[in-house]
């Protein structure tokens, strides 16, 4: 059996939403966002969920998830030119940092605030 949790992140336009998702290399594995108003988006075995929450605040959500990879250096350099910083929502992409605890981690904050803790290890 095969047991796993999936974090809902919360949305302010799915579309756009979306849209940043796919940029990143990941697919709508849904319904279209209008028909659902929900979002399903996958990239490999992963998927992140969202809901729609049009009165969400992009500065001050608390929403995130961690996205184990193959190797995060590479999937950090493969988006650093697609997450562009936007002080108005936050959005952002740090650099990855090699942890005491034996990960290469790094962070990406998209424009409704959800940050996704991006990681594999060294």
């Amino acid at each position: 059996m095969t047991e796993r949790a999936v974090p809902i992140l919360l949305s302010r336009d799915l579309r756009e939403t979306l849209e940043f998702y796919e940029r990143l290399g990941f697919e709508n594995r849904g319904a279209p966002p209008e028909e659902w108003r929900y979002l399903i988006v996958g990239r490999g075995e992963a998927e992140l969920h969202f809901t729609e929450a049009p009165d969400v605040d992009p500065l001050s959500t608390a929403s995130m998830c961690y996205l184990y990879v193959d190797d995060a250096r590479a999937t950090h350099q493969e988006w650093a030119g697609l997450v562009e910083p936007d002080a108005a929502t936050g959005s952002r992409i740090t650099a990855p940092v090699d942890t005491d605890y034996g990960m290469r981690e790094f962070a990406v904050v998209d424009r409704n605030g959800n940050l996704v803790r991006v990681g594999s290890t060294i």
